[in-house]
């Protein structure tokens, strides 16, 4: 009887490895935006860092906008633009211009272009009852931006608060 036991647990174990494994890969898809670096591309952001400090758990979403400046000659662009938590999404405004909303396994052929001397603004969007009520205590969450500058190709911005009851 244990040997059975033993026998089922490793076949389920093998089945749930297989279907992560197809899981992670059919994330890895084709139709995310890819873009030739620039030298003449520079991303400049004034802060990646943020504290909502204590955030109520019933108190509705809480969001922080980041800006993202082009000071090079040519025109940046932002894609592949992904959050660490399905709790968290983020948007990126140029102009009148806002993209669709990423979350953690966004894959989109979008790219947002900004011209030189122009910024866009990235709206990150948390929901601290997404976990429900035992999603309470520290967060950090991040959120990553692809970008043609080859000296900076990828954004990270973290933020971080409590969720209180």
């Amino acid at each position: 009887m244990g040997e059975k036991k033993i026998i089922i647990g490793i076949v389920l174990l093998t089945i749930l490895i297989l279907v992560g494994g197809i899981f992670l890969v059919s994330g890895e898809s084709s139709t995310s935006a890819a873009i030739t670096s620039s030298q003449n591309t520079k991303a400049t952001v004034d802060n990646k860092n943020y504290d909502w400090g204590n955030i109520p758990f019933k108190g509705g979403n809480v969001s922080k906008t980041f800006t993202i400046k082009n000071t090079g000659t040519d025109t940046l662009k932002l894609m592949n633009i992904k959050t660490s938590c399905h709790c968290t999404k983020a948007q990126i405004k140029i102009g009148d211009t806002t993209s669709p909303s990423f979350g953690m396994n966004s894959v989109s052929s979008w790219i947002g272009e900004i011209p030189p001397g122009q910024e866009a603004e990235l709206k990150v969007i948390f929901d601290p009852a997404y976990h429900g009520p035992q999603g309470v205590g520290p967060i950090n969450r991040l959120v990553s931006v692809e970008t043609n500058d080859s000296n900076n190709s990828r954004l990270e911005f973290s933020l971080t608060g409590t969720v209180i009851k």
